[in-house]
């Protein structure tokens, strides 16, 4: 009977080489940008692990990845839960709170709105205890307002306080600007030529004649009498505004409400605003608070361009060589088209300004339909996205009788 054989001797494992910190710190890295799923297809992004050799991001204590992970990872998971009786979503407020925690306001807006859009969070977003925990800007206030048929009635409340805090302070950083511009654009001669008593400017002649005060007499002798540059007459300008109100361009809404307010506060322009998707809103009456008037716009639907053209050169355009016509849409017209250039046309030829922005807003480069916009363009209107301040350099241009196109180019190649 043979001997049983005993084992051969086993090999000496190999001892596992540390990784290098700087290869640990790139598949940390990596691990966060690729999210949880990356531990199933390579192990070596296991979290835990990585942590266990030292690696690390700057600026955040490594008892806090797993937090950091959440708070970065939400929005741009890709897996769909399925199951179970795990939720698929975080509780809001606390996610909110990490990613505060984590990142600049800027990042925090922008993984926001990517929340809102990528995990359809809209409802959620309008529960009273998240709202205040939200970064409040321009594209939240646009988001409000595309939804706000979804507001229940303990968040409205909220809802309002929030836009009213976002185009106050959107108003306050554009109006100081915006009077100086056109007032300035409009009254830019120091003397009347016409020296009348009732254009005496008193405030001025007092001013600059002190020096002739008589005491005897206890009268001012006047060595130079001034006079208002003209007399203060109301709508030197005429602004029509017609603003496309589909869902695409729900931010600019949100400028030109609060711009169509600052303008229709400056005398010496008369200002029209108007909504349009395939109906026609006119909310001039409500210019006196920009909030009312994002309240009355109803963002969503289709678009009939030429109808609002039209409802606004039958209406509104008076005198057509004073009037500045802001047509904002990104062009992707429902109704006639054909028709739409001969209206333009038509208010090029009559000399009315009309400049089709095909954005308003701080975003990049808009989304619009090039073709309509190079037939517009060929028919005298000036077609280019612009921001609000840009859009005060452009109006100040007209009023002074320039032409505005250096202005335009000048940002499209900054840009």
């Amino acid at each position: 009977m043979s001997k049983k054989q005993p084992p051969p001797p086993a090999t000496p494992a190999t001892p596992a080489t540390p990784m290098a910190a700087a290869d640990a710190t790139a598949l940390i890295r990596w691990r966060l940008a690729l999210g949880p799923e990356a531990e199933k297809t390579a192990p070596e992004f296991n979290l835990r692990n990585l942590v266990k050799s030292g690696a690390g991001v700057d600026g955040v204590d490594d008892g806090r990845l797993g937090d950091f992970d959440e708070a970065l990872g939400f929005p741009y998971d890709q897996t769909q839960r399925k199951g179970g009786t795990q939720g698929s979503r975080p509780y809001l407020p606390k996610w909110l709170g990490l990613v505060r925690e984590f990142f600049s306001k800027d990042v925090v807006a922008l993984v926001q709105k990517d929340a809102i859009e990528r995990k359809n969070l809209t409802e959620l977003l309008f529960e009273p205890e998240t709202l205040p925990l939200l970064e409040k800007n321009v594209e939240l206030v646009a988001t409000l307002m595309s939804a706000r048929g979804l507001v229940p009635d303990r968040a409205k409340d909220a809802a309002r306080q929030i836009v009213k805090e976002v185009v106050d302070e959107l108003r306050k950083q554009l109006e100081s600007e915006v009077r100086t511009a056109l007032l300035g654009a409009v009254r830019r001669n120091q003397n009347s030529p016409l020296k009348l008593a009732r254009n005496i400017d008193w405030k001025k002649t007092i001013d600059k004649n002190l020096r002739g005060w008589d005491i005897a007499r206890r009268r001012l002798v006047p060595e130079k009498i001034y006079f208002w540059a003209n007399q203060r007459r109301r709508h030197d300008w005429e602004v029509v505004i017609a603003v496309d109100q589909s869902g695409s361009m729900a931010e600019s809404v949100v400028y030109s409400s609060v711009m169509a307010a600052i303008f229709a506060s400056i005398d010496v322009l008369r200002t029209r605003l108007l909504f349009f998707d395939t109906e026609i809103v006119d909310v001039t009456p409500l210019l006196v608070d920009p909030v009312e008037v994002l309240f009355a716009s109803q963002l969503g639907g289709g678009t009939d361009i030429h109808r609002a053209v039209a409802y606004a050169q039958e209406h509104f355009i008076e005198n057509p060589e004073k009037t500045i016509f802001l047509l904002i849409t990104d062009l992707y017209e429902g109704g006639d088209q054909s028709g739409l250039v001969a209206r333009v046309r038509a208010l090029s030829e009559s000399k009315v300004k009309v400049l089709v922005l095909l954005a308003l807003s701080d975003g990049g480069t808009p989304s619009f339909d090039h073709e309509l916009a190079a037939r517009l363009t060929a028919v005298g209107a000036i077609c280019f996205g612009c921001t609000p301040k840009l859009l005060v350099r452009v109006m100040e241009r007209i009023m002074k009788n320039q032409d505005p196109a250096s202005v335009i180019a000048e940002t499209k190649s900054s840009q």
